[in-house]
């Protein structure tokens, strides 16, 4: 079987750039080992977003009164119905793909696949045949797993990754969380929405570490009102499963404490999954877990290239399909540019939401710059009181000197279908002035970005 392009993984960067590819005209082939559109289609960005608008739901429904409406008798949550309805969108998701590869002519090719020298791969199916396949380029898109620590070892039941949090077999009455990054804040809010006792710990000093200290600040506090427990500057020690209760040992900066929990959820990271891959045998260079490439997603060997996870940048869906569409562009021989690594945009599905894209302030005055900040916020936003949403705030940042939009960092209701503005905006190096003067629609959440640049040029009007 000889084909222009195989690629082996089927995730959003797998099979965004098989379509891709398809669409210039290549033969393609795409090699799966498990359900088409990988972890972020199945147990990942779309069934976490399912459990997400359901705790939102119930939280609309426990709250109906504040809204005016009155409840009749006591709302609950069917934590089994809540879980299969999230399985139910994954599923949707995966078919609609098995649709777009059928519709582009892509064959899928189901088995584990594995580079053999000479521009080939090998795929061994479910019963253990092994079929060569011949292509002229092959992409690498495996993505990566749920990263275990040596004192924290999954055992699907008691400690658990995120895989078994979104298919317990039932809700749990108290769960610690340990690690706040975008995954670990998602579940802790999910299941402290639908009443499960959470606790979150995190080892830096601030929870979504990689966000803007006062948006960090702030989902804190909205946590800790909503009656989650977070322990900032904390590490999880050990993790005693023996008895009925998990028996956590988490040290503090006062100390150590144990926290009793029916689960423990690990959400400390991602490792790559660069196993039985071949890339020992055929020469592939890898670096610190990552596979090298270029610019382009090119490896050191002819004719293979890798995105995604399993390369350098961030480990974001949305990263990996522009890196898989600029790979098969360039291979296509189209004029096409790097990729931007400077403007990705990164959101948190909590509630309140948090997005943002660019640099925090202390970057931004880490890296010399003279700044501008503005900071709008959503308690002044009309369209935020009316929908009782009123939590969080704008920031942006700009360099004083020449104007460019260094960041903007977002947090509250509906951000992350926000941030996009600023993403555009910066792409296209449009001035804060440009932004003040672009009439934004009234009365909407996003007029807030217009506020907060205002602010930073001080001709905000309505704080």
């Amino acid at each position: 079987m000889n084909y222009d392009l195989i690629v082996i993984g089927s995730g959003p960067g797998g099979y965004v750039a098989a379509i891709r590819a398809s669409q210039l005209g290549m033969k393609v082939g795409v090699v799966e080992r498990a359900e088409l559109g990988g972890i972020c289609l199945n147990w990942g960005c779309i069934p976490t977003k399912a459990l997400m608008k359901s705790a939102q739901v119930y939280n609309y429904m426990t709250n109906a009164a504040e809204y005016g409406i009155n409840v009749s008798g006591e709302v609950k949550a069917d934590f089994e119905a809540i879980v299969k309805r999230s399985r139910g969108v994954a599923e949707g998701m995966s078919k609609g793909i098995q649709f777009l590869f059928k519709k582009n002519k892509i064959d899928l090719i189901a088995g584990h696949g594995k580079l053999k020298p000479g521009k080939t791969v090998e795929v061994t199916d479910a019963e253990g045949k092994k079929t060569d396949y011949q292509a002229n380029h092959i992409i690498l898109a495996t993505g990566a797993r749920s990263r275990e620590l040596p004192n924290l070892k999954q055992d699907g039941k008691k400690i658990i990754g995120y895989r078994e949090a979104m298919t317990l077999p039932k809700q749990p009455a108290s769960m610690v969380v340990v690690g706040s990054g975008a995954i670990g804040s998602e579940f802790a809010y999910f299941y402290n929405a639908l009443g499960t006792k959470v606790t979150l710990v995190e080892f830096m000093p601030n929870i979504v570490p990689v966000e803007d200290e006062e948006v960090s600040k702030q989902l804190e506090r909205s946590f800790k009102k909503s009656g989650m427990k977070v322990m900032t500057s904390s590490t999880v020690d050990a993790v005693d499963t023996s008895g009925d209760l998990c028996k956590v040992t988490v040290k503090t900066k006062k100390g150590e404490e144990i926290i009793e929990a029916e689960i423990v959820l690990s959400a400390v990271g991602i490792a790559t999954n660069l196993e039985g891959l071949g890339l020992e045998e055929t020469g592939v260079a890898t670096e610190k877990g990552k596979v090298v490439v270029d610019d382009f997603y090119k490896t050191n060997v002819d004719g293979v290239y890798a995105i995604g996870d399993i390369v350098h940048g961030p480990a974001l869906a949305h990263v990996a399909s522009h890196e898989g569409i600029i790979c098969v562009e360039k291979i296509a021989g189209k004029h096409v540019e790097p990729l931007d690594y400077g403007n990705i945009p990164g959101c948190t599905y909590t509630y309140p939401e948090v997005a943002s894209v660019g640099l925090t302030e202390k970057a931004a005055r880490e890296a010399g710059y003279e700044i501008k900040v503005g900071k709008f916020p959503f308690s002044a936003s009309g369209k935020a009181s009316a929908a009782g949403s009123k939590d969080g705030f704008i920031k942006v940042i700009f360099d004083a000197k020449y104007g460019e939009w260094l960041g903007a960092h977002m947090i509250g209701d509906n951000v992350t279908e926000m941030i996009a503005e600023v993403v555009v905006a910066r792409k296209l190096e449009t001035t804060g002035e440009e932004i003040i003067k672009a009439v934004h629609p009234h009365p909407t959440m996003s007029e807030a970005v217009m506020e907060a640049v205002a602010a930073a040029y001080d001709e905000v009007i309505h704080i």
